[in-house]
């Protein structure tokens, strides 16, 4: 696995570098943002940990390029912890963010836990899943409801995705940031908050038999109503 580590800072350059070779990982470092989208289309990293304090092109500016080209998991770092920066980040396509001053071992784990989601998701690629006048694909990212393709980031989509294969369970907030995004996210659950109204806004459920409902209390579920309880369809 090929990762690229991009970062202005020396030491957090060569302290990661280091541990992420030790676990066996191919590591290239970057000191500036032009250098890693340099790079990028000649070296195809899998994981890129990119930070977004740096002077020139900043991370954010380098989220939003590779994003446009691919779908390469981008793990931000960023001295800045409040939970709309996060929001912001997951929403430009970010799949893990990290607040400095960070422990080098839980990089590597989120690293680890990064690339047994990535691979869990090549497994699944192909299938969809199918409600009445919805759509939902992983293979590319892609939400149709009404025949009409909805804009959403990646997270969103994918949290949605969890719901909708799940449907009429309810899950917490904590749950969701597990199996969503992957890591502990202790103390910023609103973030699942935000996520599920910006879905609800983009679909409109008033008609439809099934719906993102709250459960107070407790947390969210897609509820399917009526006949279509067992009509999800992973193809």
């Amino acid at each position: 696995m090929k990762i690229f580590v991009v970062d202005d800072d020396f030491n957090v350059r060569e302290i990661l570098s280091l541990y992420l070779k030790k676990e066996g990982y191919n590591v290239m470092s970057y000191s500036t943002g032009d250098d890693a989208l340099s790079a990028f289309t000649q070296e195809r990293p899998d994981l890129i940990i990119l930070d977004i304090m740096m002077p020139g092109t900043d991370g954010w500016d380098v989220l939003k390029e590779i994003r446009k080209v691919s779908k390469t998991p981008i793990l931000m770092l960023s001295a800045k912890g409040e939970t709309t920066d996060k929001v912001s980040g997951f929403d430009l396509g970010a799949d893990d963010y990290v607040v400095k001053p960070f422990d080098t071992k839980e990089i590597v784990a989120r690293v680890k836990a990064i690339e047994r989601r990535t691979a869990d998701a090549t497994k699944e690629e192909q299938k969809q899943i199918k409600y009445e006048n919805l759509v939902i694909d992983l293979s590319d990212y892609s939400v149709f409801f009404k025949g009409k393709q909805i804009d959403m980031p990646p997270k969103e989509i994918e949290l949605l995705r969890f719901l909708a294969s799940k449907p009429n369970i309810v899950f917490n907030r904590e749950q969701l940031l597990e199996q969503v995004w992957g890591f502990d996210f202790y103390g910023d659950t609103r973030t699942i908050d935000v996520h599920i109204k910006r879905i609800r806004e983009k679909l409109n459920t008033d008609t439809e038999n099934w719906a993102i409902k709250t459960v107070w209390g407790v947390g969210y579920k897609f509820e399917v109503s009526g006949k279509d309880d067992v009509g999800q369809q992973n193809i």
